[in-house]
C-alpha cells in the first residue's frame, strides 16, 4: 500500500503544478495583449520619425557637398577600437529558450570583436542576463534590473544616454543593442541592431520628395537633424524594451502552455500506473485469502 501513496502523492503534485503553470500562462496572455499593442504604437512612430530624419538628412545631402560629414551620429568607422553591446534579457526564467538565445548573441558579438581585436565594454539590462555574465566572470559596465520587465521611457532614456554621451565624445566607436524581440505570438526573433553610427550613405537626394513634410529654415537643418537623431536613438533603445517584453510574455506564454500539457499526460500516466497498482494489491489480498481458506481445510 506504501506504493500507492507515494503515486497519490505524485498526482496531487503535479495537479497542483498544473495548475500553476495554466495560471502563468493566462497572466501571459493576458500581459502580451497590452504589451503587443504598445509595440504597435511605438513602431508607428519611430516609422514617422525615420521619414522625418531621411528627408532632413537628405535635404543637407542635397544642398551641399558631404554636409551629413559635419554630424557625428552620422560618421562610418570601419575600423572601431571600442564598441558597446547593451543586451536586454529578462527579470525572470519560466519563458523557455528566450534569455539564453540573447546572451548566446551577445557571447557570439563579443567574441566576434574580441577575435578582430577590437575592445568591447558590456551594458547589461535584465536580471538573468547580468546573472550569466557575473556568474562567468565577465565585467560589465552598467547593468540595471526591473527595466525590461516594466518598461518606462525616463528609465529607458537615462540607461541609453551613457552610451551617447561616451559615443559623441568619442570614447567608443559604435553601440550596438542585442535582444529578443517579438515577431508573432508563436515566434521570437533575435534581434543585433547597430544604433550608432547610423549610416549616411542610406540618406541621398531622392529622401526630399517635392511634397515635404516641413518647412525648415537651412541654417537650422543641421542641429535639428541632430537633436532628432538623439530622439532616435533613445526611441530605438525604449522600442527594444518594449518589444522584447512583448517577446517574453509569449516565449512564457508557449513554454507554461507545454509545461500544462505535459503535467496532464503525466496524471494521465500515473493514474494508469496507480490503478495497475491498486489492483495488484486486490488480487494479492484476494490469493492471500483464498490461500488461508484453503489451509483451514
Amino acid at each position: 500500500m506504501a506504493n500507492l501513496k507515494d503515486i497519490q502523492r505524485k498526482i496531487k503534485s503535479v495537479s497542483s503544478t498544473q495548475k500553476t503553470t495554466r495560471a502563468m500562462k493566462l497572466v501571459s496572455t493576458a500581459k502580451l495583449r497590452r504589451a503587443e499593442e504598445l509595440a504597435k504604437r511605438s513602431k508607428k512612430f519611430a516609422n514617422k520619425l525615420n521619414e522625418v530624419i531621411a528627408e532632413i538628412s537628405g535635404r543637407i545631402k542635397c544642398s551641399k557637398l558631404d554636409g551629413l560629414d559635419s554630424i557625428r551620429y552620422l560618421a562610418n568607422n570601419e575600423n572601431p577600437q571600442m564598441v558597446d553591446i547593451i543586451f536586454i534579457t529578462a527579470d525572470k526564467g519560466l519563458c523557455g529558450g528566450f534569455n539564453s538565445q540573447t546572451i548566446k548573441a551577445a557571447k557570439n558579438l563579443l567574441s566576434e570583436f574580441h577575435d578582430k581585436k577590437v575592445k568591447v565594454r558590456l551594458r547589461g539590462v535584465g536580471k538573468k542576463g547580468i546573472e550569466y555574465f557575473k556568474y562567468n566572470e565577465i565585467e560589465l559596465l552598467d547593468e540595471v534590473v526591473g527595466l525590461s520587465s516594466k518598461p518606462e521611457q525616463e528609465r529607458s532614456d537615462e540607461f541609453i544616454q551613457a552610451s551617447i554621451e561616451d559615443y559623441k565624445a568619442g570614447k567608443t566607436d559604435a553601440v550596438y543593442i542585442v535582444y529578443n524581440g517579438y515577431k508573432n505570438m508563436l515566434t521570437q526573433q533575435l534581434h543585433v541592431n547597430k544604433i550608432l553610427p547610423l549610416d549616411a550613405e542610406d540618406f541621398s537626394c531622392e529622401d526630399c520628395p517635392s511634397g515635404s513634410l516641413l518647412e525648415i529654415e537651412a541654417s537650422d537643418q543641421e542641429k535639428l537633424l541632430t537633436d532628432l537623431i538623439e530622439i532616435y536613438i533613445k526611441s530605438n533603445m525604449y522600442y527594444a524594451l518594449i518589444d522584447s517584453v512583448a517577446a517574453e510574455h509569449s516565449a512564457r506564454m508557449q513554454a507554461m502552455d507545454t509545461a500544462t500539457n505535459n503535467a496532464k499526460e503525466m496524471v494521465r500516466s500515473l493514474n494508469v500506473a496507480y490503478n495497475k497498482a491498486r489492483q495488484a494489491a486486490i488480487t494479492t489480498e484476494l490469493i492471500e485469502i483464498i490461500s488461508g481458506v484453503e489451509s483451514m481445510k
